[in-house]
């Protein structure tokens, strides 16, 4: 059989990451291939992130692939249905067997088989995938494959979930030699200087945040052993010799035990690469801080997503935004940048605690920090909050989670301008407490954009409409 993987996301239709420009291969397909090669099951990947959909057309025609598998996620899912379409259209090919599988899939499975999918895979892909392409060859029953919907009897038939994978050192690493890794790392490269390669240990995150999806490995902890981990890490630097690695993990420091566990295997195997990470800080003190410096961690990203106390309760975040702020000032005095997200627009939330989040990042000053408007993705308890308040509603078709909009606080507007005004508020601060005199010159302008949003969010409240009692 002729196996095709792609993922459907192109940078070039991407002008925001153009202007970031730290792309990611795609691991989840990589990985993927790496384990139907190990069973026997030779495959292809089409990795569409440095293309365009023109070349992936032109493979997908001379390729003609039996069964073609599409990594689905919020940014991709417009495209992954006009891959869809083009398959369906095309006489010579119209019997290939469109698999999707992702974070976006699950909660939408009955939508996707009705555009033309032939499968879903659901959770953990590497098993499934392997049964799924055994079950099309056989021309055998997909009643019995747990972990995917199909259409049966013009009606969506959705399996048992499968169980989950219990000892994660049995899957074979990503089959990073079937793309061109070059292209990212020169990317990264040209653009910053130094370049890095991605790299997971773990599975599941078992927190409870309101707006996170868990469609694929759900509210579970599963990890590698830290032998494994290193074993990986040396064949990346064998094969790539990167400047940095970028553990792609939910939560790296959950287990303090397998942390130092994996400091020690990283001094024994004589290892000196930087990485940066993503944490928690109620799963951070200095012991772990330490442990993070001794095994090569240069950047550590701490999640707060708000400064308000109130607004990371109602999250169910089930952390101290205190705690946050000692962690990310620890992790700088021991050398360690720190980064931090933050959300705004969250249900419920008001200038004040807009005002909370500014005295936030101002306190505890990181390097880093991302802002995001709030949006619900479905499956998550976010969505289901706040459905009943959704201002339009949407074509699926033409559509994302990612563009709902529902009635906050204040119109969505206001929180636009609320990151400038937060974003231009942090520059000030950073030029008052920094060294550079190129910052320091432009406060006057920092200090206009501010106002600038400040006046506008004020005229955004204007137009909040009354809640009805």
């Amino acid at each position: 059989m002729k196996i095709l993987l792609t993922h459907a996301y192109f940078i070039c239709e991407d002008a925001r990451e153009q202007e970031i420009m730290k792309p990611y291969p795609p691991l989840g397909i990589l990985s993927i291939s790496a384990y139907l090669e190990e069973k026997g099951m030779p495959n292809s990947v089409f990795d569409t992130t440095f293309s365009s959909f023109q070349l992936l057309e032109e493979e997908i025609r001379k390729n003609q692939p039996d069964v073609i598998g599409i990594y689905t996620n919020l940014m991709t899912k417009l495209n992954v249905l006009r891959v869809i379409k083009l398959i369906k259209s095309l006489q010579h090919i119209k019997d290939t067997k469109v698999i999707l599988g992702g974070p976006e899939v699950k909660n939408h499975a009955a939508k996707f088989l009705e555009h033309g999918a032939d499968y879903i895979v659901f959770g953990e892909g590497e098993e499934t995938m392997l049964a799924l392409i055994e079950c099309i060859r056989d021309g055998a029953d997909p009643g019995t494959i747990n972990g995917i919907a199909y259409t049966k009897n013009g009606t969506m038939s959705m399996n048992p979930e499968r169980d989950k994978m219990k000892d994660l050192d049995e899957l074979p690493f990503p089959n990073r030699k079937a793309i061109n890794l070059r292209l990212y790392l020169d990317a990264w490269k040209e653009r910053h200087g130094r370049n890095a390669i991605s790299i997971n240990t773990m599975r599941g995150c078992p927190y409870s945040c309101k707006w996170c999806s868990r469609a694929v490995y759900g509210m579970s902890y599963r990890r590698r052993s830290p032998g494994r981990v290193v074993e990986e890490m040396k064949s990346i630097i064998a094969n790539y010799q990167p400047d940095t690695l970028w553990f792609v993990d939910d939560v790296f420091t959950i287990s303090h035990k397998w942390l130092a566990e994996f400091a020690d295997k990283i001094e024994a195997a004589n290892i000196h690469l930087p990485f940066e990470c993503i944490t928690r800080a109620d799963r951070m003190n200095e012991e772990v801080i330490q442990l993070l410096k001794r095994a090569g961690c240069y950047r550590v990203w701490i999640g707060a997503e708000s400064g308000s106390q109130r607004i990371i309760d109602a999250m169910d975040r089930r952390v101290d935004v205190n705690k946050v702020r000692e962690m990310i000032i620890r992790s700088r005095l021991a050398g360690i940048e720190a980064g931090t997200f933050i959300m705004v627009g969250y249900p419920g939330e008001t200038e004040e605690d807009l005002i909370e989040t500014l005295h936030h990042l101002k306190s505890s000053n990181p390097d880093y920090y991302t802002i995001t408007t709030a949006y619900p993705i479905k499956g998550t308890p976010l969505y289901e909050e706040t459905e009943p308040f959704f201002l339009e509603d949407l074509p699926w078709e033409s559509s994302t989670d990612r563009m709902i909009d529902f009635t906050r606080t204040y119109p969505r507007s206001y929180y636009d301008y609320a990151i400038r005004w937060i974003y231009n508020e942090m520059a000030i601060h950073k030029a008052f407490t920094g060294k550079s005199i190129k910052a320091k010159i432009k406060i006057p302008l920092f200090k206009s954009k501010a106002l600038g949003a400040r006046v506008m969010m004020q005229m955004q409240k204007r137009h909040t409409k009354p809640k009805a009692n």
